[in-house]
Formats: C-alpha cells, sequence, structure tokens
C-alpha cells in the first residue's frame, strides 16, 4: 500500500471509529437481521442511509424525516408524486444492484445512523453488509423484501425506526391486500391461469425468470410466468424465438417505447397477446407499480394487474390509487395526475 492509501485508509478507520454507535456514546439495542446477522443498532435512529432502491421505496413510506438522501435524484415526473421537501433531498447512489455507485466517503458524508438494504438476503448481500459495517463502523441491516413478507418488513422497521404506528398502518394495508389476492388467485383454476410474458427495455426481450423477485406479483396474482421454460434465476435476456414459442396470452412491460412498437412489429403478429391487443404498461410514477424497483410501491401494481387480467374483478382503481398515494408517498392524487397515470396501463387495439 502506497502513503496516500495508506492515509485513506486510515482515515476511514477514525472515521468508522467516531461514527460507531458505541464510540458515539448511543445508547444500543441488539438487532437480529433476515440474515440472522446480529446487528448493535442506536436505540433512537435519525439518519438512514438507504442501500439500494426497494430499501429507499420503504423508508420514504415509513419515516421520510429520516432519509438522509435518494439512491439516484428522481427525475421532475417523480418529484411531482414525491412530497416536498423530501423529493429535494439528495442523492447519494447505491451501495446495491446494478450499476451500485456509492463508495464508503460518499456513504461516510452522509452520516447515517443506520444503513438498511431490503431485498433479496444471499451471500453476497451478506458479505456486502458486513464489509461496509465494517470499514464504516455503522450499523448495516437486511431485511427481507419478497412480496410475501411485506407486512412483516414495514412492522419491523417501523419499530425499528420508532414509528410503530405507522408500521402497523401500512402493514394492516398490506395484510388485507395480499389476502384480497390470494382469494382472487385461489378461484382461478391452475389451467385457466392467464399466461403472461413481462418484457422488459425497448425491444422486450429482457425478462424475470422462475423465482425472480421481479416476477413474484405475476405469481401472486394467479398468472402463470411463460419464461419459467427458460429457468430458474433474476433478469436474464431471451430470444424472439422463444417468445414466439411461448406464445403469451398477455404481455406487461415498463417501456414506452416496447408498448408502441409491439402492435405493429410484424415480428410479434402472431403472438396471441399480441393478435388481441392484450399488452399493457404499468405506470411507473414515481416507482413502478409491477416491478422497478421490485419494493413496497408492488401493493397497489396487485390492484392494477388485477384490473387488467380479470376484468369482472371490478376494482375501483382510481380510489385505490389516491388511498396508496396518500398512505404511502404522502401526497394528494388529482384527477389530472390520475389521468396521466392511467393514461397508458390499459390495452391498446
Amino acid at each position: 500500500m502506497n502513503r496516500r492509501g495508506f492515509l485513506i485508509a486510515l482515515g476511514l478507520m477514525l472515521q468508522a471509529l467516531l461514527f460507531s454507535p458505541q464510540m458515539a456514546g448511543a445508547e444500543t439495542r441488539a438487532f437480529v437481521d433476515a440474515a440472522g446477522r446480529k446487528v448493535e443498532i442506536p436505540d433512537n435512529v435519525h439518519r438512514v442511509l438507504a442501500a439500494g432502491p426497494p430499501a429507499s421505496v420503504l423508508l420514504y413510506a415509513l419515516a421520510p424525516d429520516k432519509m438522509v438522501g435518494w439512491v439516484r435524484e428522481p427525475s421532475a415526473d417523480e418529484k411531482a408524486f414525491i412530497a416536498a421537501p423530501y423529493h429535494d433531498l439528495p442523492a447519494y447512489g447505491r451501495l446495491t444492484g446494478k450499476g451500485n455507485t456509492a463508495n464508503i466517503e460518499m456513504v461516510l458524508k452522509m452520516k447515517p445512523d443506520l444503513i438498511i438494504d431490503v431485498g433479496t438476503v444471499d451471500a453476497t448481500y451478506v458479505s456486502l453488509a458486513d464489509r461496509v459495517q465494517q470499514q464504516t463502523g455503522i450499523p448495516y441491516i437486511l431485511i427481507d423484501g419478497s412480496f410475501a413478507k411485506t407486512p412483516d418488513s414495514l412492522r419491523t422497521l417501523g419499530d425499528l425506526l420508532g414509528v410503530k404506528d405507522k408500521g402497523e398502518e401500512l402493514a394492516g394495508y398490506a395484510d388485507a391486500t395480499l389476502k384480497r389476492v390470494d382469494a382472487v388467485a385461489a378461484a382461478v383454476p391452475a389451467d385457466k391461469r392467464p399466461r403472461v410474458y413481462y418484457g422488459r427495455g425497448p425491444k422486450g426481450l429482457e425478462t424475470g425468470l422462475a423465482g425472480s423477485i421481479n416476477m413474484e406479483v405475476l405469481g401472486a396474482v394467479g398468472a402463470a410466468n411463460v419464461a419459467e421454460a427458460a429457468g430458474s434465476g433474476g433478469l436474464a435476456n431471451v430470444s424472439l424465438e422463444q417468445v414466439l414459442s411461448w406464445n403469451p396470452e398477455v404481455i406487461l412491460t415498463l417501456d414506452p417505447n416496447f408498448q408502441a412498437s409491439v402492435l405493429h412489429d410484424p415480428l410479434w403478429a402472431g403472438i396471441a397477446a399480441v393478435k388481441q391487443g392484450r399488452v399493457y404498461r404499468a405506470p411507473t410514477l414515481p416507482f413502478g407499480w409491477f416491478d422497478s424497483p421490485p419494493g413496497v410501491n408492488r401493493l397497489i401494481g396487485v390492484a392494477w394487474l388485477t384490473s387488467v387480467l380479470y376484468p369482472d374483478s371490478h376494482v375501483d382503481l382510481r380510489t385505490e390509487t389516491r388511498d396508496f398515494y396518500k398512505r404511502f408517498y404522502h401526497v394528494e392524487v388529482t384527477d389530472e395526475q390520475l389521468d396521466g397515470l392511467l393514461a397508458q396501463s390499459s390495452a391498446k387495439p
């Protein structure tokens, strides 16, 4: 290690010591996270850094006053659905996932007294949490972000952050949502389940395989992911020939370019979903309803997905959207905003 590297490492070690709850004289308590890691966290948590987008959404829903910033700056369109002053919090990059951009210096600069990550819990994320915690001295916890665990995540973090009542309110909403979705799914015979393809990107050829966290909502509403035929894993690129062979009845996407092109592209013309005009784009403001990120934002997505997959379900999407945005995003949605959100979410001829 050269002199500069030694000085940087020494500086980080000293900062880590200064930021550790024990050295700061803070009262602490032991918390066992979703990976079984025992982490000492302050009794009173005031500043929290989210390691990735799902954690950002969960933190914003529960305790926006404790956020130190966003993993990326929200766009102008996104800011319209995020309450002031939180939409103007600084961006510091992401510690986890594709395109991680944050570094230890930036983490220390934000001066959090807790780091949280929400999502998949496996050896990779455990290793990252251990390393960042060791380098910074800041407690770093992992929370299971699977869709079925949403109520637990809300209750756990609400209690941890000292906003137990808010956590219970949102967890109760999640419980009711999951119960309703379970009833919808249970009423659909296995051989009648809609066969759905989820196309990401402008060409629609990135999708989620069996077991992908990005596809959980699909299974929750009793639909079948045709891409499971390609195996298990996370997100993956597939070929048009594979999609043609799967012949989905419904296509979902987040991408406006793909939605606009697929219905008029002769290469996709033979697919049942295209023939029947059943290509739907999930709303994405301020966070994706189906995916992107795979966080608590998906709770409103199941209402939308139920409405498009089962038109006879009579979901009052406008009322549900208003309620969800008020509870989770702390904003009152106007009629004009609702029109814009839902304008591209129905099937196109």
